[in-house]
């Protein structure tokens, strides 16, 4: 009588690449909700964006629950 094994070695992992993009968007959500005061729209429209803060106004709500304080 023979007996024969048959190893069958799955390696399933997430990309690292995907990972880091996931990250890099993670990021830049939480400098967009939480700490953007007026820094990347500075950027077309100069100092003028520090006074007006559209996305300040735009997540405002967001912020507070996020549990960033802003006022």
């Amino acid at each position: 009588m023979s007996s024969s094994s048959e190893i069958t070695i799955s390696k399933s992992g997430v990309p690292v690449y995907a990972v880091a993009v996931l990250a890099i968007i993670f990021a830049f959500g939480l400098f967009f909700v939480g700490y953007d005061q007026g820094h990347l729209f500075s950027v077309v429209l100069g100092e003028q964006a520090f006074e007006d803060l559209y996305i300040h106004e735009l997540t405002h709500d967001m912020r507070h629950a996020a549990g960033f304080p802003c006022h």
